[in-house]
């Protein structure tokens, strides 16, 4: 070994140690801000928010922010659970998107509640079995999730978090040759997301052989036992049921990417760059339209989504969940929130979190 070889691999222990006295210093002054709080609570979307920011602002390199994001997020998360665990209920079973999304968002010291629907996730928060939950909300390829938004209206619970995670698709099997697959088994959502190279690459396969799963890790679960049936799903799915992937990134849009949100019953406040999400209907008359938006115009509030669904209160009328830019505590959102109130029938705001 040579001695420039030692002398930077010293300055990489000397620099660990130090690393390990200030992650523990943290952790220790995270658990005396518990002791302060009380254990009301822990999850703070907000702070988060900020010190990821701030992270990824003064990053000088060579790591790159993702990784920085990522490192800053585990961190949180171990001093997070020093203060109290913390539950996050999840479309399941194991190895589902929903799963990479919820330890995305809180890092892997949480307790992870795997759900078996999207209305079971919100009956574990709603009673407290979960202090928190994640489900998808829209697909880029897809568009929303229907499930979710009709919930949304229904819930006491609020929108906490959003996360936006991209979705890579890969064919798994104990097939090697893909001419003796006879049958995938995939979530609906999935098969749409890969339709053409579905159609391009195992022609042979009819459209009844495409099996809807309740999830991707349930079909990897199902491929699993059959040797000429496949999967669509994620890596993850893959690694649980011990599939041999034949094929990775099959997603027909390379840009793919599925909207999450973070469901609590706290209130978040502003953390400097936050999105609001409403849901309100109107009578339907001409220029009903207008008077959803014009109140957002006039106070210089931009609007970043809106989606209509069936109201489910009587034949053809609707409800319209809407995203806008800001804080409901922000002056503009404020203003342009109570003017709305003068010109829907219903309104009701779903929560303010920090933007992904």
């Amino acid at each position: 070994m040579s001695e420039l070889l030692k002398q930077l691999r010293n300055q990489i222990d000397s620099i660990d140690d130090e690393l390990l006295r200030l992650v523990n210093q943290r952790a220790r002054l995270a658990q005396e801000i518990g002791r302060i709080k009380n254990h009301d609570i822990i999850y703070r979307p907000e702070r988060e928010a900020q010190i990821l920011a701030r992270m990824q602002k003064q990053n000088a390199g060579p790591i790159g922010n993702a990784h920085i994001k990522g490192l800053f997020t585990e961190i949180m998360s171990i001093c997070r659970a020093l203060e109290k665990p913390v539950t996050v209920a999840y479309l399941g079973p194991s190895g589902t998107f929903s799963e990479e999304a919820a330890f995305k968002h809180f890092g892997s010291a949480i307790t992870a509640l795997a759900c078996d629907s999207i209305d079971d996730v919100f009956r574990a928060v709603e009673s407290e079995t979960a202090h928190y939950g994640v489900v998808p909300v829209e697909n880029s390829t897809e568009g929303a999730v229907g499930r979710t938004m009709d919930l949304l209206l229904q819930t006491p619970l609020l929108i906490c978090g959003e996360l936006q995670l991209p979705i890579h698709q890969f064919l798994m099997s104990q097939q090697s040759e893909w001419s003796q697959i006879n049958k995938i088994y995939s979530h609906p959502q999935s098969l749409a997301q890969c339709h053409h190279w579905l159609r391009n690459n195992l022609p042979h396969l009819s459209h009844a052989a495409c099996i809807h799963a309740n999830s991707n890790a349930d079909a990897a679960q199902q491929a699993a036992t059959d040797k000429h049936a496949a999967a669509i799903a994620g890596s993850r799915a893959a690694a649980l049921f011990g599939l041999p992937i034949r094929a990775e990134n099959i997603e027909d849009d390379p840009q793919n990417t599925t909207r999450f949100v973070i469901l609590g019953s706290q209130q978040v406040s502003p953390s400097g760059k936050d999105k609001t999400s409403l849901v309100m209907s109107t009578n339907n008359h001409s220029g009903a339209i207008y008077q959803l938006l014009e109140p957002l115009a006039s106070h210089g509030v931009s609007m970043s989504r809106l989606e209509s669904r069936p109201s489910r209160t009587g034949l053809w009328r609707y409800v319209f969940f809407i995203d806008i830019e800001g804080h409901q505590e922000d002056a503009n959102v404020a203003a342009a929130l109570s003017d709305l109130l003068n010109k829907v029938s219903f309104l009701k705001i779903l929560g303010s979190y920090p933007a992904a």
